[in-house]
């Protein structure tokens, strides 16, 4: 089975920075769109960013120019850089895979906390 584990939240000030880090047990067969939600307190997931196979990215209106999106085909992983963060963007962040054929994999979800 596929477990895709996620790295790199932590508690940062604002407009610091902090990359998370996502990356499959073992390879997956085709995966065609990366991408990254987030979950707020009180709040419903959203999406954050996206990526795919070919590397067109989108990013959510309250991030672009702020976060990038990355992926390593070669070691099955998805990077989310993120800078000058905001107070808004404390969340759980989670990483998630989609194959061709529709299967989705999801991370275990890593805490980011932006405070004064």
């Amino acid at each position: 089975q596929v477990q895709l584990v996620e790295s790199g939240g932590g508690l940062v000030q604002p407009g610091g920075s902090l990359r998370l880090s996502c990356a499959a047990s073992r390879s997956i067969f085709t995966i065609t769109v990366m991408g990254w939600f987030r979950q707020a307190p009180g709040k419903q997931r959203e999406l954050v960013a996206i990526i795919t196979s070919g590397g067109s990215t989108n990013y959510a209106d309250s991030v672009k120019g702020r976060f990038t999106i990355s992926r390593d085909n070669a070691k099955n992983a998805v990077y989310l850089q993120m800078n000058s963060l905001k107070l808004e963007d404390t969340a759980v962040y989670y990483c998630n895979f989609k194959s061709l054929a529709a299967r989705e994999y999801w991370g275990q979800g890593t805490q980011v906390t932006v405070s004064s």
